[in-house]
């Protein structure tokens, strides 16, 4: 199965991002927008993996503050736009110690350096240059564990279910 740890935004900050995503529309960007149910925080990508419950454990092993996270600022990964997370101390050093402990575990993930950021819309066209000008309130993410989820394609594109 294919696997992931996140942090998940509550319904307040999803019914936000809709209003931004919204705002994109309405400036003609095109592509695979991000369902609100599917808005996250990737903390770390596991990828195929059949054994969730080692993952569980990792997670279970290390303790998570309560974390009050600043949203700021429009940013790309080529067609893939999304929203910042500004820089956390609290965050990186939590994410460091969930990558050694996979990494102790004998776990895999993608090692890539960690950008905090939610995915808006992958496949992005905008026919203007750049990024679009848009109008993006302060928000603040307000998470209290990690989360270990699940990624199944379905008729309509990604479908992510945390597993307890």
């Amino acid at each position: 199965m294919r696997l992931f740890i996140a942090i998940n935004p509550e319904d307040g900050l999803c019914r936000e991002v809709q209003r931004i995503q919204e705002q994109m529309r309405e400036q003609s960007v095109t592509g695979r927008y991000t369902k609100p149910e599917n808005l996250h925080v990737t903390l770390a990508f596991i990828g195929e993996y059949a054994h969730p419950e080692g993952v569980l454990d990792v997670i279970g092993s290390l303790p998570f503050d309560p974390l009050r996270l600043a949203v700021r600022g429009l940013g790309a990964f080529q067609d893939v736009w999304w929203l910042g997370i500004e820089p956390s101390d609290a965050l990186s050093a939590y994410v460091e110690r969930l990558r050694r402990a996979l990494t102790d575990a004998g776990i895999p993930f993608d090692r890539r350096s960690f950008v905090p950021h939610m995915t808006l819309i992958r496949g992005a066209r905008y026919p203007g240059d750049g990024l679009p000008a848009l109008g993006i309130p302060e928000m603040e993410l307000c998470a209290d564990h990690a989360a270990l989820m699940r990624s199944d394609r379905g008729e309509d594109g990604m479908i992510y279910t945390e597993i307890l």
